[in-house]
């Protein structure tokens, strides 16, 4: 895995499907329209929505319809590469596609902790995702009334184990049960990676996820301090329980500092601390999208016959879907335009 001969296809695949992306100076546009309908409109002339919309009417969508649509087109995107990719870059895929299916349990279990039902229409842009690539009964699973069906919904599926605990606490909130449901998975990628990857493929991995999670639980860290004044015992059962360039004397450091200062101190100590100069620990969460929108474009630019190009490409894409969603709110709610772009930057 690897080579130039395997990734040949899928790269050159991959570079169409980029083409197609909105753009910054897209989104500049569409922020300046009067209404959703008009916003719909000029999706429905672009390379990325054209054909799939091309026999809506956009008079006729609303914010929530729209919004359904770009989740669905995520989905969709993923499937076409996976059928065209070969047997080890579906090891990946695999993998990274658990992140869908948990981003779906949580949707559910925010309407259960609302004391809502899930709608079985939201759940039609996940519908043919779940079909062929998860062994969840996506439907089983959504109708479910309460937590206690929820989680008998879930028994048999790999986030039952993950979740059990939670759940027999008695008292979990959503937090905790969203909480349970990352960790296990940002465990199995790091405890897997070197036993489905090698050589070139096994290094974009590392770095690319070992980056995302030193981040994560720098934000965590910062955030358990700063807004919530947890006690160390308490950070520490949130954090990743993984290090990539931040070591764990640091972790311990910055957990256990007695004052926000002395936090900061140790933090620009750290290999991030030293590397970005822009970053610290009060706009942390702001650069969090930076640095790994970062590390992703270069390592697929450095090496476009690897990993990095299949998940820099899912993460952009992912990333327009949420920066479309936002740019429609502000639409809808006539935010100045300029204001508007601000919000879409900070995504």
């Amino acid at each position: 895995m690897g080579s130039v001969l395997s990734y040949s296809g899928i790269s050159t695949k991959i570079r169409a499907m980029s083409s197609h992306l909105v753009t910054d100076e897209q989104l500049q546009e569409i922020v300046r329209f009067s209404d959703v309908p008009q916003v719909a409109a000029y999706l429905k002339k672009t390379p990325e929505y054209a054909k799939a919309w091309s026999d809506l009417d956009e008079n006729n969508l609303h914010r929530g319809e729209i919004e359904k649509l770009l989740k669905k087109s995520i989905f969709g995107n993923f499937s076409r590469i996976y059928n065209f990719a070969n047997k080890e870059q579906r090891k990946f895929l695999a993998l990274y596609s658990k992140r869908y299916e948990i981003r779906v349990l949580k949707e559910i279990m925010t309407n259960l902790f609302d004391h809502r039902s899930t709608d079985p229409v939201d759940m039609s842009p996940y519908r043919d995702f779940f079909l062929h690539h998860s062994k969840l009964d996506i439907d089983r699973v959504a109708g479910a009334g309460n937590m206690d069906e929820f989680m008998t919904a879930l028994k048999g599926n790999e986030f039952y184990a993950p979740l059990q605990s939670v759940y027999e606490n008695g008292n979990g909130l959503l937090f905790d049960y969203g909480m349970a449901l990352d960790l296990y998975y940002f465990n199995q990628i790091w405890s897997v990676r070197k036993k489905l990857f090698k050589g070139n493929d096994l290094d974009e991995i590392t770095k690319a996820y070992g980056e995302k999670f030193d981040m994560l639980n720098l934000q965590f860290i910062q955030r358990s301090k700063r807004c919530y004044g947890m006690q160390p015992a308490d950070i520490y059962a949130l954090l990743i329980p993984m290090n990539y360039k931040l070591k764990k004397e640091e972790i311990t450091a910055m957990v256990e500092a007695p004052t926000e200062e002395e936090s900061r101190r140790i933090f620009q100590k750290t290999w991030y601390g030293a590397k970005y100069d822009k970053l610290s620990i009060a706009n942390l969460e702001e650069f969090y999208n930076y640095i790994l929108r970062t590390v992703l474009e270069k390592e697929a630019h450095r090496n476009p016959y690897s990993v990095a190009m299949i998940y820099s490409y899912l993460y952009h894409k992912e990333h327009e879907v949420n920066r479309l969603t936002i740019a429609l709110e502000c639409v809808r709610y006539q935010v100045d335009p300029d204001e508007a772009m601000h919000y879409v930057h900070n995504n």
